[in-house]
């Protein structure tokens, strides 16, 4: 049957399982937006099109679904970079959906001058997605759009450009044939799998580090079982956070920074890395050492080798792989000594934090009291946000976000929005996937969202309060506002540097959020009045904003203050 080419566009997000997207409305654009509103498709209305790029990434990152950005032309498609930058630095799937300038008056080689013109827009997304590429006819919409989503979500998954001339939107085509998936499972080979084998049960100090690909292969379950039957704790990256329970008894506190927990990696005599690539950022920059023995797991062996070079690869899906290894390997003893010693780490830990910067344990110990069950926890790149990505218990997968893929200032915000909508409470109520789509992912948590933002990362997106409320979304915003980029700050005291660019002239926030219509108020610090508000703004039913003046000084897990580099 012949269809616009905007309709064959949302038929296939229909037929792939789409349930919501994030957009802006432009020139180009708009057949897009009535194709949506044809479908059972919600399709979100956001500020600025870098919102729909990171609320797309949160919705991806809480879900386990495809993200989807709606955008339109030029100026509107580039909007979005830092945030696919972002979503292709953490492996979420999203895909970008935008408009290009109509065909029919473009002339290869010249920039004419059209509305949004780009001589090339795809080219813009190259560094920063997995594909990028232009539709070259309507009737190739719809196969270009479903092999963009397929690529999207196939390990290891990351965003997606798809750029499509305006005038093949409205244009009466019908649909090309449906290509090929293509898709082949790695084949994970016995032999390296005896390598591993005899590698973990000859160690007498094994240890597993696990990352963002342990999360979306849901390999947390049979993580926690090898763990306990190799008596081996489990370090998380910050892409890992929520893999293991906290009461795991092989669960590592976080984070790796801490010299406490950084002493297990350095006592190892075998390390089983689980979807991770050993990044910078987890790494100290690289100067945490080899470890004897390397096992990595990873669905790519380039990505596992890139850092520090394995001694046995088992490439494949990490909960195929783990699997796999939990059918030949015996238990070891030392589990109960194990755990105590994690037990005592903990404690050491928390110790630490409470002597170096109380008001950080007044607010991570609210956040663990105060925060109902499946509440999901989205940080910023700000001073609170690091405690929290270093510190904050995570209950289960997908319940934190932190934008430590690329450390894009701003994400925390936007992308709470797309957390939210992940959840029943927020979003519509999820609906099977016609026959031969993408079947239906569980929703990981229910519930409310809580953003942690500091006052300079949270203007990047302050307009989407307009969403907020529009939407009425069940997020409740922490603005920290210590008067300016506190991170920085920092970094300039330690060098002895005065305070260049880095104190702001800040708006009330509280003003600025009920002037939207989002509830708001303030305290000062984390003491009681923060622990009652804490309190009553995560169990309404409304989206609210809480400001909290007060000063922070960073953790061990920013890199100004990492101790192997001092050493």
């Amino acid at each position: 049957m012949s269809r616009t080419g905007a309709q064959h566009l949302v038929d296939v997000l229909t037929e792939v399982g789409v349930e919501v997207a994030f957009g802006l409305p432009g020139v180009h654009n708009l057949p897009i937006w009535e194709a949506f509103a044809e479908s059972g498709i919600r399709l979100i209305g956001v500020r600025h099109e870098q919102t729909a790029g990171y609320a797309a990434d949160g919705y991806a990152r809480a879900s386990g679904k495809l993200g989807v950005a709606v955008v339109t032309t030029g100026p509107g498609a580039a909007n979005t970079l830092g945030a696919i930058g972002e979503a292709m630095a953490s492996a979420s799937p999203v895909l970008v959906l935008a408009t290009d300038i109509p065909a029919a008056l473009r002339r290869a080689g010249t920039v004419r001058g059209v509305l949004h013109e780009t001589s090339d827009q795809a080219a813009l997304f190259t560094p920063v997605t997995k594909a990028a590429g232009t539709v070259g006819a309507p009737e190739d919409i719809a196969p270009a759009v479903l092999a963009a989503a397929r690529l999207a979500r196939q390990p290891q998954s990351g965003p997606v450009y798809v750029g499509i001339p305006a005038d093949f939107l409205r244009q009466e085509t019908f649909r090309a044939p449906d290509p090929d998936p293509g898709e082949q499972r790695p084949a994970l080979h016995a032999d390296e799998l005896d390598q591993a084998q005899r590698l973990l049960s000859a160690a007498s100090r094994p240890l597993i580090w696990a990352g963002g690909g342990a999360i979306r292969a849901e390999a947390g379950p049979l993580i926690g079982e090898l763990a306990q039957q190799l008596a081996a704790p489990v370090i998380t990256t910050f892409a890992g956070r929520g893999l293991l329970p906290p009461d795991h008894p092989c669960a590592a506190p976080n984070p790796v920074h801490a010299p406490e927990v950084g002493a297990l990696w350095d006592e190892a005599d075998v390390v089983l890395g689980i979807g991770s690539d050993f990044d910078g950022l987890m790494t100290q920059n690289w100067l945490m050492p080899k470890p004897p023995k390397l096992i990595a797991v990873n669905v790519d062996a380039k990505d596992a080798a890139k850092n520090y070079p394995p001694d046995v690869t088992l490439v494949g899906d990490a909960r195929e792989v783990v699997g796999r290894l939990l059918a030949c390997l015996t238990p070891r003893p030392g589990l109960a000594e194990l755990t105590a010693r994690l037990r005592r780490i903990d404690e050491q830990v928390r110790r630490r934090v409470r002597t170096e910067e109380p008001q950080a344990a007044d607010f991570l110990g609210t956040l663990e009291e105060t925060l109902p069950d499946g509440a999901v926890v989205v940080a910023d790149m700000c001073i609170a946000g690091y405690w929290a990505g270093g510190y904050h218990r995570v209950a289960a997968p997908r319940r934190f976000a932190y934008p430590m893929g690329w450390g894009t200032l701003g994400f925390g915000f936007p992308a709470s929005l797309g957390a939210a909508v992940a959840a029943p409470s927020g979003g519509a109520t999820p609906k099977p996937s016609p026959s031969g789509g993408q079947p239906p992912d569980p929703v990981h948590h229910t519930g409310r969202v809580i953003c942690v933002s500091g006052d300079g990362g949270f203007l990047y997106g302050c307009g989407d309060l307009a969403t907020l409320a529009q939407e009425s979304l069940p997020v409740t915003v922490i603005i920290v506002d210590d008067g300016g980029y506190g991170m920085l700050r920092f970094d300039q005291d330690r060098a002895g540097l005065p305070h260049r660019g880095v104190n702001l002239h800040t708006p009330d926030f509280v003003g600025l959020a009920r002037s939207f219509g989002v509830h708001a108020d303030r305290v000062d610090g984390f003491g009681r009045a923060f622990r009652r508000l804490l309190t009553e703004f995560v169990r309404a039913d409304e989206p609210n904003v809480l400001v909290v003046r007060a000063t922070l000084t960073p953790p061990l897990n920013t890199s100004p203050r990492w101790y192997r580099a001092e050493s």
